[in-house]
């Protein structure tokens, strides 16, 4: 494995295998597969999990990583283009990755969205000239419109907890927040509920629709594993007969880029708040998920995210079982 950046790079046969693998690794673990190996960890936003499970899961196999963000660097580190650098940073982003790159046998990068203009961050131009500065092995850590390592770790989540893959109800979900955050984990988290062939509703009021690319890539690759994706603002509907909730926040499409446009639509919607009557004709059983982190009395009641229907732990977890398999297949001996 050269690189992990999309779920969509991979047979279905390949990501079974993986997700086998990071349950095989959590039983029977190998502390040596990965001895001598060095991961480069590049954050340009910040992170607790991602961070946490990466150098976990190096340890855990018997490699090593390190950590290198802006805020770390004495020197400040550049990532604006065409820049002439008179300021206060002495390094530049086209040197700094090169050089962190080829500390490691293979390298992480993380890179939010900019959220000015929705078409770049479509088109992930960001990270995509991150990775053509390295010639390494690399791992997508959340891009502007993917989160492929969160994705491996939701549906190993979905499969340890028997939800249905056909015939499964999954909403995603839009909640309150008072910031505008990134389209990558509700984009990433439909395809690949959709990929796995559940029966997908996207539940998200007026002026937070996805973008039409996003859900009409969710509905290619649901038609092809047998499932469905649909969406609505109609929470009654959604939730009719689901088997689990994923809950993310996520910016306005109609007003991208525009803060205060956006401020304005969300300020109304502070009653996007999952609680407990939000599961009323749901399965008896429906599950809450959610990647973390996530605002208490803001995007979910605590006795929602404390109580029997929440995995977000366990599905944080997974995190760390994921890319070990991640991990394995890319650096190991048998890589």
């Amino acid at each position: 494995m050269k690189f992990f950046n999309d779920l969509a790079d991979f047979s279905d046969e390949q990501l079974h295998a993986l997700l086998q693998l990071a349950g095989r690794l959590d039983t029977h673990p190998e502390p040596e597969a990965l001895r001598g190996k060095v991961l480069s960890l590049l954050f340009l936003s910040p992170s607790l999990r991602t961070l946490a499970s990466f150098q976990a899961a190096m340890i855990r196999l018997g490699g090593g990583s390190f950590v290198i963000s802006p805020t770390m660097s004495i020197h400040g580190i550049e990532t604006r283009p065409g820049i002439v650098m008179d300021g206060a940073a002495a390094e530049h982003i086209r040197e700094a990755v090169p050089v962190i790159a080829s500390y490691g046998d293979a390298i992480g990068i993380r890179a939010f969205a900019q959220r000015k203009d929705l078409e770049q961050d479509l088109a992930d131009t960001e990270f995509k000239a991150l990775i053509d500065l390295i010639d390494t092995p690399y791992i997508n850590m959340e891009s502007a419109i993917g989160h492929p390592c969160q994705n491996l770790a939701d549906w190993m989540t979905l499969d340890d907890f028997s939800i249905p893959a056909n015939g499964g109800k999954f909403v995603l979900s839009w909640a309150y927040h008072p910031k505008a955050l990134p389209l990558a984990v509700p984009a990433s988290t439909l395809y690949t509920a959709a990929r796995r062939g559940m029966d997908v509703t996207v539940l998200r009021p007026e002026g937070f629709a996805l973008p039409d690319t996003v859900m009409e890539r969710a509905r290619r690759a649901a038609d092809a594993a047998g499932g469905s994706v649909q969406e609505t603002d109609q929470r009654t509907a959604a939730m009719e007969g689901a088997h689990v909730i994923y809950v993310k926040s996520w910016s306005s499409t109609t007003s991208y880029g525009d803060t205060i446009a956006d401020q304005k639509l969300r300020n109304e919607l502070i009653s996007w708040c999952v609680d407990e009557s939000w599961f009323d004709n749901a399965q008896d059983d429906c599950r809450f998920m959610h990647c973390l982190p996530v605002r208490r009395g803001v995007v979910v009641s605590e006795p929602v995210l404390d109580g029997p229907r929440s995995i977000v732990i366990h599905e944080a977890r997974n995190r760390m079982l994921a890319q070990m398999a991640v991990l394995h297949q890319m650096l190991g001996n048998s890589a």
